[in-house]
């Protein structure tokens, strides 16, 4: 007592006289017990943590509750912690991060009111049960945790949890005491609110953030960034095709994104990896400059012709009329093989279509014919010799078999 004596005087100290003149014009906030509020820290001491709430009220609550496993204190002055308000007796306003230990009659007055102000309980996983945990609150109460109230997801290894501390709170409070169940989750939830909410404040579309891949999907992978958990589309992974998700991510993998979109009503949120990196098409004519030749990959094959990628993103289409130098080609199938590798040239390029023509590289000329009916060999055009017209090449034709 004397020391909180001595932390209050050392409080009051630090507080202009114009503060407390004004403060005291200010009538005092109604707290509901069981309330919940947003209190800005403005001093820490080994014993208190001291905060406002707003309208210039003052409280404070015991250190120990902002203290780490490490027993290092996790706020400074100017954070914002979330409080609790408690009824005390003979008009003592007392606050609360969570209620703790204790024991006897007045741990259990505790409880019943956290069960009906809905705050937070310190509770030590003692075993697991049949469908759940047993859970030690309030000293010696027992308490009964189902799996599905311990965490957000699927509790893989339950022996993993065994003799931790966790916060929880009551959903049901019966027979004085006797029957009570209890909800991590509902913790996990409360608090991934907050998050999203603060969110909504910070993150805009377009923005550059980091996330953890919690899990890969054949269509792409699930990224949280720290309060909310979006979909990387398998399209959005890399500039150049993929066939296997996990190739390029793993779970647990940290990655840098950029937000694609944000529904925050539907709470649909979808993140861009490719797009944090060049797009290969912003150097394509210092790349693959029109001419060149270069050794690609085929990637699929057409109707039309077949795709042969060059670099990640960038992919050139050897048309049919290509493939046969000279022969008919029914489908490119007959001369190539997803996944052959084959050297190629720059026909032409068009970087805002982002379209490359290719041929092959040792082809004698740009414009290879198709097979046609006849030696068409016989009437190309000689120098600047005229073929003359389609009956004097009939006729040329038929005195050709009349001296045989």
């Amino acid at each position: 007592m004397e020391r909180e004596n001595r932390d209050m005087e050392e409080f009051a100290e630090d507080v202009s006289f114009e503060e407390l003149l004004e403060a005291s014009f200010v009538a005092p906030r109604k707290l509901v017990p069981g309330e919940k509020f947003a209190a800005r820290v403005i001093k820490v001491t080994p014993e208190f943590v001291f905060f406002e709430s707003g309208g210039k009220s003052e409280g404070y609550l015991d250190a120990r509750e902002l203290l780490d496993e490490n027993g290092e204190m996790t706020v400074q002055e100017g954070d914002t912690i979330h409080v609790y308000f408690l009824p005390g007796e003979g008009g003592e306003k007392r606050f609360t991060t969570r209620i703790g230990g204790g024991s006897g009659e007045a741990a259990k007055a505790r409880l019943e009111e956290a069960w009906r102000s809905g705050i937070p309980v310190e509770g030590t996983v003692e075993k697991e049960i049949k469908g759940g945990f047993e859970v030690k609150i309030a000293g010696n109460v027992r308490a009964f945790c189902p799996y599905s109230q311990m965490g957000l997801s699927r509790v893989e290894n339950p022996q993993e949890l065994i003799g931790g501390q966790l916060s929880f709170r009551i959903t049901e409070y019966g027979e004085k005491g006797r029957n009570v169940i209890v909800s991590h989750r509902a913790i996990l939830e409360e608090k991934l609110r907050e998050q999203k909410e603060a969110l909504k404040k910070s993150l805009t579309e377009g923005m550059l953030v980091r996330g953890k891949v919690t899990s890969i999907r054949n269509f792409g992978a699930f990224v949280d960034i720290g309060g909310i958990e979006g979909l990387l589309p398998i399209s959005e992974i890399s500039w150049g095709r993929i066939e296997e998700v996990e190739d390029h991510l793993k779970a647990g993998q940290e990655v840098e994104v950029m937000i694609s979109s944000l529904d925050w009503e539907k709470e649909r949120y979808s993140f861009s990896l490719k797009n944090t990196l060049p797009d290969p098409w912003d150097a394509i004519h210092q790349n693959f400059p029109q001419g060149t030749r270069h050794t690609g990959k085929v990637a699929r094959l057409t109707n039309f012709g077949a795709f042969v990628t060059l670099a990640d993103g960038v992919d050139g289409l050897l048309h049919i009329s290509r493939i046969g130098r000279g022969k008919r080609v029914n489908h490119p199938r007959e001369v190539l093989s997803v996944g052959q590798e084959v050297t190629v040239k720059v026909d032409s390029l068009d970087q805002d279509s982002k379209r490359l023509s290719l041929s092959f590289a040792d082809s004698e000329s740009q414009d290879d014919l198709e097979e046609a009916p006849g030696d068409l060999s016989l009437y190309q055009n000689r120098g600047n010799a005229s073929m003359g017209t389609l009956g004097d090449l009939l006729q040329s034709k038929a005195s050709g078999k009349k001296k045989k």
